[in-house]
């Protein structure tokens, strides 16, 4: 009897230790949430304690008791008898139901270490916008600088606002129990209930509606871009988005009646089956997970194929079975590679000898086969160079040192906002960057109260910033002069990949069982002959060389780096680094 007290006491103190360790992490209530939703909106006790305390069974009362501490401190979930359920029903009309639809500005992006500063929002009753509210939030941290020029917000006029309890508490009482929206709602959410956390204990009473989420799903295929300015610009709403809580909220408020609107035509009529509607889709590729069985853990490219044999879709993978298989997942991809996989038939796959040679043939074969579900892969033919013009800088496809740029969108921002620079700005936009006088230019305009002129300057700096990092990228790859050596498909061999006058000029497959001199000796030679001709830069050699990067910024274990600077051709002097490599190489590749 009082080894089964003692068993009892133990079980209890045992229970109670993952109890608190629940209590104490924020992911575990999570998980309970999203069983629930899982379950359609509520779940016995019993199984909710098994899953989230990993225990093999649980009493109801036992379980009960375990739990509620947790549903307690949690205002999503409530009690139904013995069973846990979310919080409140949603079965208001739509054209009945009240909305608030929020934004927010934040001090960064890191939920961990920004902080609010701007909240607005704009309450919707009867599908009309009626009510807004708007206030500052002192974040108690130093604003950024470019997020003060984002905004056109100070350090001095924050200091004055309210503190960010007294700003949650007044748009607390400004929401009610409106269904709170928001685009983009993981962003806002996250700040939200980090605050709240941290200044009451709790999280937020409901779920958030994400128009982004909504948008999705109803416009699908109708709109390719789903950033409130792309939506706004759709709709044609009057509120423009300007990096402010109060404008950007007003245009989310347009978006979403102009979305109800399109749910009412696909017959939602209540709240409920608006969300629903914004809920991510069931996907119907489960059951072709059969088509990946099979694939080996070794480095390669695949292809989806369909019932005809067309290839739909390519890609490189270091593990081609893990891989395959993440694409049945739960997760949903984007949207083209989805439609791939539902019209996959066939799944092809052909192993490489290492992640390096797969990127090069995954570039190779989606320049040759053209898939539509690799259309966000670059293509050559369309890559531009910036060029000086008289006192213009103009996109064009004639090979200058600027370039190629790969998206003629952030080259044609580009070269608006280098217009009418100087000949040595232009000249020295590589060494020196991105000229002070335009960032100054941009804080001029925030300064005057014309954010969306400083908004445009913004946009076209980020452009000029990227572009000037792509090139210097390019500028410092095209004066390698290096051997790649990575272990080959078949046992005991390793292929040797020679880079030199911005391009790869030579790729031979070494035996261990044979001398390897004169194939070294023909690469180095192309190397030299590439070094004479010049830095190539045509555009269909620029995402080789830029895979060859990658690698080199963060190489794997199996990749062998020689430099060739100083190696003469002929005669080949003994490279006892290279010795090295090619060891590696060999070894790996009879491990496998």
């Amino acid at each position: 009897m009082w080894q089964c007290h003692c068993a009892g006491v133990a079980k209890r103190t045992y229970v109670r230790f993952h109890l608190e360790r629940c209590r104490l992490a924020l992911d575990s209530l999570d998980r309970l949430v999203e069983l629930v939703e899982e379950r359609g909106g509520y779940v016995s006790a019993g199984e909710a304690a098994a899953h989230l305390l990993q225990l093999r069974r649980a009493p109801e009362g036992l379980a009960r008791s375990l739990l509620h501490p947790l549903v307690e401190e949690d205002s999503r979930l409530l009690w139904r008898g013995s069973h846990v359920a979310l919080a409140g029903g949603r079965t208001a009309a739509l054209h009945e139901a009240s909305f608030v639809v929020f934004d927010l500005e934040t001090t960064g992006l890191a939920v961990a270490s920004a902080r609010i500063c701007e909240i607005g929002a704009v309450r919707v009753d009867g599908l009309e916008l009626r009510d807004t509210f708007q206030t500052l939030v002192s974040p108690g941290v130093r604003l950024p600088a470019q997020i003060g020029r984002l905004t056109g917000l100070s350090d001095a006029e924050l200091r004055r606002a309210p503190r960010v309890s007294t700003a949650l508490r007044n748009f607390s009482a400004f929401a009610g129990d409106a269904l709170l929206v928001a685009h983009n709602a993981r962003f806002d959410t996250a700040f939200l209930d980090r605050e709240l956390e941290r200044t009451t204990g709790k999280r937020l009473a409901a779920p958030v509606l994400d128009t982004v989420a909504l948008a999705r799903n109803l416009l699908r295929g109708r709109c390719d871009r789903l950033s409130l300015a792309s939506l706004a610009f759709f709709f044609g709403t009057s509120a423009r988005p300007c990096h402010r809580a109060l404008p950007d909220a007003e245009a989310t408020a347009e978006v979403l009646i102009r979305l109800i609107g399109l749910a009412q035509e696909q017959g939602a009529r209540t709240v409920a089956e608006l969300e629903y509607l914004a809920a991510p889709r069931l996907r119907r590729v489960h059951a072709k997970r059969s088509l990946v069985h099979g694939a080996p853990s070794r480095p390669g490219v695949y292809l989806f194929r369909d019932r005809l044999g067309r290839v739909l879709y390519v890609g490189k993978a270091r593990d081609l079975r893990a891989r395959l298989r993440s694409y049945f997942a739960s997760e949903r991809q984007r949207p083209s590679v989805e439609i791939a996989l539902e019209a996959a038939d066939r799944v092809e796959w052909r192993v490489l000898g290492s992640e390096l040679a797969a990127a090069l043939e995954e570039i190779r074969l989606i320049r040759e086969l053209r898939p539509d579900a690799n259309s966000r892969r670059p293509r050559p033919e369309r890559y531009v160079y910036l060029r000086r013009q008289g006192d213009d800088v103009v996109v064009s496809r004639l090979v200058s040192r600027y370039g190629p740029i790969r998206r003629r969108a952030d080259a044609e921002r580009a070269a608006r906002v280098l217009s009418g620079c100087s000949d040595e700005e232009f000249e020295n936009l590589l060494e020196h960057g991105v000229p002070s006088r335009l960032r100054e230019r941009m804080s001029t305009l925030s300064e005057c109260l014309r954010y969306e002129e400083a908004a445009r300057m913004r946009d076209r700096i980020a452009s000029l910033e990227r572009v000037v990092t792509q090139l210097v990228t390019l500028d410092e790859l095209r004066r390698l002069e290096v051997c790649l050596v990575v272990p080959a498909v078949h046992e005991g061999r390793a292929e040797a990949i020679f880079v030199g006058g911005g391009r790869i000029v030579a790729r031979t497959v070494l035996t261990a069982a044979s001398g390897v001199n004169s194939e070294i000796k023909d690469g180095i030679a192309a190397v030299r002959a590439a070094g004479r001709d010049g830095r190539c830069r045509e555009p269909e050699y620029t995402d080789e060389l830029l895979v060859v990067g990658s690698f080199l910024k963060r190489p794997p274990p199996e990749l062998g780096v020689i430099s060739l600077a100083g190696v003469d051709a002929a005669p080949l002097r003994p490279c006892s680094e290279l010795e090295r490599a090619l060891a590696k190489s060999w070894r790996l590749g009879e491990s496998r």
